[in-house]
Protein backbone atom coordinates (compact mmCIF):
# COMPACT_ATOMS: atom_id res chain seq x y z
CA UNK A 1 0.00 0.00 0.00
CA UNK A 2 1.30 3.49 -0.84
CA UNK A 3 0.39 6.70 0.88
CA UNK A 4 0.31 10.23 -0.50
CA UNK A 5 1.24 13.38 1.33
CA UNK A 6 -0.26 12.94 4.81
CA UNK A 7 0.01 16.67 5.54
CA UNK A 8 -2.16 17.82 2.65
CA UNK A 9 -2.26 17.93 -1.12
CA UNK A 10 0.88 17.69 -3.20
CA UNK A 11 2.19 20.96 -4.64
CA UNK A 12 0.67 22.03 -7.94
CA UNK A 13 3.29 22.64 -10.60
CA UNK A 14 2.14 24.34 -13.78
CA UNK A 15 3.78 23.16 -16.99
CA UNK A 16 6.51 25.26 -18.56
CA UNK A 17 5.44 27.51 -21.42
CA UNK A 18 8.64 27.86 -23.44
CA UNK A 19 7.49 30.02 -26.36
CA UNK A 20 5.69 32.81 -24.48
CA UNK A 21 8.31 32.75 -21.72
CA UNK A 22 11.08 33.21 -24.30
CA UNK A 23 9.18 36.03 -25.99
CA UNK A 24 8.81 37.93 -22.69
CA UNK A 25 12.43 37.24 -21.73
CA UNK A 26 13.49 38.54 -25.13
CA UNK A 27 11.85 41.88 -24.40
CA UNK A 28 8.72 41.53 -26.52
CA UNK A 29 5.85 43.79 -25.52
CA UNK A 30 3.71 41.80 -23.06
CA UNK A 31 0.59 43.01 -24.88
CA UNK A 32 1.80 41.22 -28.01
CA UNK A 33 2.49 38.09 -25.97
CA UNK A 34 -1.00 38.26 -24.44
CA UNK A 35 -2.50 38.66 -27.91
CA UNK A 36 -0.75 35.46 -29.01
CA UNK A 37 -1.18 33.59 -25.69
CA UNK A 38 -4.22 35.03 -23.88
CA UNK A 39 -4.01 32.39 -21.14
CA UNK A 40 -0.39 33.23 -20.22
CA UNK A 41 -0.54 34.73 -16.72
CA UNK A 42 3.06 35.95 -16.71
CA UNK A 43 2.33 38.38 -19.55
CA UNK A 44 -0.82 39.63 -17.80
CA UNK A 45 1.20 40.05 -14.60
CA UNK A 46 3.85 42.04 -16.46
CA UNK A 47 1.16 44.29 -17.96
CA UNK A 48 -0.32 44.81 -14.48
CA UNK A 49 3.05 45.56 -12.90
CA UNK A 50 3.84 48.08 -15.64
CA UNK A 51 0.48 49.78 -15.20
CA UNK A 52 1.09 50.02 -11.44
CA UNK A 53 4.48 51.62 -12.07
CA UNK A 54 2.81 54.19 -14.35
CA UNK A 55 0.08 54.87 -11.78
CA UNK A 56 -2.67 53.44 -13.99
CA UNK A 57 -4.33 51.54 -11.17
CA UNK A 58 -7.57 50.68 -12.95
CA UNK A 59 -5.72 49.10 -15.89
CA UNK A 60 -3.43 47.30 -13.44
CA UNK A 61 -6.45 45.90 -11.63
CA UNK A 62 -7.99 44.66 -14.88
CA UNK A 63 -4.76 43.11 -16.16
CA UNK A 64 -4.04 41.46 -12.82
CA UNK A 65 -7.56 40.08 -12.46
CA UNK A 66 -7.34 38.58 -15.95
CA UNK A 67 -3.97 36.98 -15.20
CA UNK A 68 -5.32 35.69 -11.91
CA UNK A 69 -8.36 34.07 -13.53
CA UNK A 70 -6.39 32.58 -16.42
CA UNK A 71 -3.95 31.15 -13.85
CA UNK A 72 -6.79 29.67 -11.81
CA UNK A 73 -8.02 27.89 -14.94
CA UNK A 74 -4.58 26.40 -15.50
CA UNK A 75 -4.12 25.43 -11.85
CA UNK A 76 -7.47 23.65 -11.84
CA UNK A 77 -6.49 21.93 -15.08
CA UNK A 78 -3.37 20.72 -13.30
CA UNK A 79 -5.39 19.21 -10.45
CA UNK A 80 -5.49 22.08 -7.95
CA UNK A 81 -8.71 22.02 -5.91
CA UNK A 82 -8.60 25.62 -4.69
CA UNK A 83 -6.19 24.94 -1.86
CA UNK A 84 -2.75 23.53 -1.34
CA UNK A 85 0.77 24.56 -2.27
CA UNK A 86 1.56 26.46 -5.46
CA UNK A 87 5.31 26.92 -4.95
CA UNK A 88 7.02 30.18 -5.89
CA UNK A 89 10.21 28.16 -6.48
CA UNK A 90 8.59 26.57 -9.55
CA UNK A 91 9.07 29.27 -12.20
CA UNK A 92 5.94 28.44 -14.27
CA UNK A 93 3.80 29.16 -11.16
CA UNK A 94 5.18 32.68 -10.83
CA UNK A 95 2.98 34.28 -13.48
CA UNK A 96 -0.13 33.36 -11.52
CA UNK A 97 1.42 34.36 -8.20
CA UNK A 98 2.67 37.68 -9.62
CA UNK A 99 -0.82 38.38 -11.01
CA UNK A 100 -2.31 37.80 -7.55
CA UNK A 101 0.32 40.10 -6.05
CA UNK A 102 -0.41 42.83 -8.61
CA UNK A 103 -4.13 42.43 -7.94
CA UNK A 104 -3.46 42.89 -4.21
CA UNK A 105 -1.50 46.07 -4.85
CA UNK A 106 -4.09 47.51 -7.22
CA UNK A 107 -6.91 46.65 -4.80
CA UNK A 108 -5.06 48.35 -1.97
CA UNK A 109 -4.58 51.51 -4.04
CA UNK A 110 -8.31 51.79 -4.73
CA UNK A 111 -9.13 51.03 -1.08
CA UNK A 112 -10.65 47.65 -1.81
CA UNK A 113 -9.21 46.28 1.41
CA UNK A 114 -11.25 43.06 1.43
CA UNK A 115 -9.79 42.10 -1.97
CA UNK A 116 -6.29 43.09 -0.84
CA UNK A 117 -6.59 40.87 2.25
CA UNK A 118 -8.07 38.01 0.22
CA UNK A 119 -5.18 38.13 -2.27
CA UNK A 120 -2.58 38.20 0.50
CA UNK A 121 -4.30 35.24 2.16
CA UNK A 122 -4.33 33.32 -1.13
CA UNK A 123 -0.62 33.98 -1.63
CA UNK A 124 0.14 32.88 1.93
CA UNK A 125 -1.85 29.69 1.38
CA UNK A 126 -0.12 29.01 -1.95
CA UNK A 127 3.40 29.73 -0.69
CA UNK A 128 4.43 32.19 2.04
CA UNK A 129 7.65 32.74 0.07
CA UNK A 130 5.54 34.50 -2.58
CA UNK A 131 4.57 37.19 -0.05
CA UNK A 132 8.25 37.81 0.63
CA UNK A 133 9.30 37.76 -3.02
CA UNK A 134 6.46 40.11 -3.98
CA UNK A 135 7.11 42.35 -0.97
CA UNK A 136 3.57 42.08 0.32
Amino acid sequence: MTHGNLLGPDPTLLPAREEPTARLAGGEDPAAVVAAYPDFSAAWAQLAEGALERGDVVAAYAYARTGYHRGLDQLRGSGWKGFGPVPWSHEPNRGFLRAVGALARAAQRIDEIHEYDRCRELLADCDPEALIELDL
